[in-house]
């Protein structure tokens, strides 16, 4: 099967790169990292010996979901799995964030995610089926301040895959949100010793780990996936947290970033 993955020049998207070419697959991997992204495709095509193209992109343009899919269609490239991996994360109170920042991350997060779900859905639709699953957070369920923007869009991403996997069903197209609580990257800006003692504790699950059961996931079409146990039980607490408790949580937080 051929597989894409946005932004694959590292962290999770490098992992799910990894993981479906470890499986067999062919891929073609998206990322705004030019020298990153060619050197995972050479890496990946060496090691597993599958065909591997890489793009340079930014997906944070309103043409970017078009402009993949033209490509593939002129190179005669059916994809049948898409993983909409993309993503970026900023800890900050929104009357100090930039207004590019912020749509930066609306536009990456919502739009593209949407266009290249409808666009590569009726071609998937058309080639009789395939496997879409987008990168969720369990962030989708709180109301933390410092992450409005992010937990809002993540929030729009699950809930637009449950919908999407029941409208998908009966094209034989499945859509799975992941939606993880920390992992193991630079994507949060803590420190090597606070992410090792994380992954111990339980508290951020490594990339590899993740994406395993991800895919794993996938493949048997569930909608849903909140990977680990302490996630699962705290996601149903968090819900009740005061407010006081929430601000006391990402004054903790804001102290730890870099």
């Amino acid at each position: 099967m051929l597989a894409l993955v946005t932004g694959a020049s590292s962290g999770i998207g490098e992992q799910y790169a990894t993981e479906l070419a470890k499986q067999g697959h062919h891929l073609i991997i998206v990322s705004n990292q030019e020298k990153e992204i060619h050197e995972v495709a050479e890496r990946l095509a060496n090691e597993y010996h599958v065909e591997v193209e890489s793009l340079y992109m930014d997906l944070a343009r309103n043409e970017a979901a078009e402009e993949l899919l033209a490509h593939c269609k002129e190179s005669g490239k059916k994809v049948e799995i898409l993983v909409n991996n993309a993503g970026v994360f900023f800890f900050n109170d929104l009357t100090k964030t930039a207004m590019k920042r912020m749509e930066l991350m609306l536009q990456l997060h919502v739009m593209t995610v949407a266009k290249m779900c409808k666009l590569f859905g009726d071609e998937m639709k058309e080639n009789g089926g395939g496997y879409i699953l987008n990168m969720s957070s369990l962030s989708a369920w709180t109301t933390f301040p410092g992450i409005t923007v992010y937990e809002a869009t993540k929030s729009f991403i699950n809930s637009f895959s449950v919908s999407l996997a029941r409208e998908y069903k009966k094209y034989n197209i499945s859509v799975t949100s992941v939606c993880p609580g920390a992992v193991d990257t630079g994507l949060y800006g803590l420190s090597m010793p606070l992410r090792k003692l994380a992954v111990r504790l339980g508290v951020s699950i490594p990339p590899e780990k993740l994406v395993h059961k991800a895919i794993a996931k996938m493949f048997k079409k569930k909608k849903c996936y909140v990977p680990g146990l302490i996630n699962r039980i705290f996601l149903p607490v968090v819900k009740h947290f005061p407010d006081w408790a929430i601000s006391l949580i990402m004054k903790k937080i804001e102290k730890f970033q870099k």
